[in-house]
C-alpha cells in the first residue's frame, strides 16, 4: 500500500493539497497536526519552535497511523512538515510504501499566506525557523517537488495525474 506524504514549512498549503488528493483519489487523508499532543501545541502556539524530543513522538504517532493502513491494504494521504532527512527516515520506517510530495515557495509567498492564516496555532514568526530547519529532498527520497505558487486545485490535479501516470514510468510535476 502506498502513503503519500505531502510535506513542507507552514503556509505551503499542505493540508488543502493533501486533502483535495485524498478525496481525488478516494484515499484515507489524515493532517500530521491531529497527531501533536497538547504540550507541543502549545509550545508552537507560544512561538517555540519544536525540539527533536518534542517531533520524534510525532513522527512515530504519524508512523502508527501509516502502518494501520498499510495492515488494512488502503492508501493513505497524510500531512507531516518533515522537514529534515532524519525525519522522512523515522516515515520510511513505516511497513507501507511512502512517497513524497514535497511543496515548494518562496520565502515571501509563505510569509505572507502565514501573515494572512487565522484560527492557527503556528505564529509566523516561527516560519523563520522552519525554513533554516528545512533539508530539501534529496534525489534518493523519491519526491515529486511542486510550486506552491498555483492555486491548490491546480496543484492537486497535477498531483493526480502525476499518481496515475506512476504506474506507466516516472512523471515530472509541471
Amino acid at each position: 500500500m502506498t502513503i503519500i506524504v505531502v510535506m513542507s514549512v507552514a503556509s505551503s498549503g499542505k493540508t488543502t493539497v493533501a486533502a483535495g488528493l485524498a478525496e481525488r483519489l478516494v484515499w484515507a487523508f489524515r493532517d500530521a497536526d491531529s497527531f501533536h499532543p497538547p504540550a507541543n501545541v502549545a509550545e508552537m502556539s507560544a512561538g517555540t519552535p519544536l525540539v527533536d524530543a518534542d517531533r520524534w513522538p510525532w513522527l512515530d504517532a504519524i508512523v502508527s497511523w501509516m502502518n494501520e493502513r498499510a495492515d488494512r491494504s488502503e492508501n493513505g494521504v497524510v500531512t507531516c512538515s518533515a522537514l529534515r532527512h532524519a525525519y522522512r527516515d523515522q516515515l520510511r520506517t513505516s511497513r507501507a510504501a511512502i512517497r513524497l510530495v514535497h511543496l515548494k515557495g518562496s520565502q515571501e509567498l509563505l510569509a505572507a499566506r502565514i501573515a494572512a492564516r487565522r484560527a492557527h496555532f503556528m505564529p509566523p514568526a516561527l516560519l523563520a525557523s522552519q525554513l533554516a530547519t528545512l533539508e530539501e529532498p534529496g534525489p534518493d527520497e523519491d519526491t515529486v517537488t511542486i510550486g506552491v505558487e498555483h492555486a491548490p486545485e491546480h496543484i492537486t490535479a497535477e498531483l493526480s495525474r502525476l499518481v496515475a501516470a506512476r504506474d506507466d514510468g516516472p512523471a515530472q510535476a509541471g
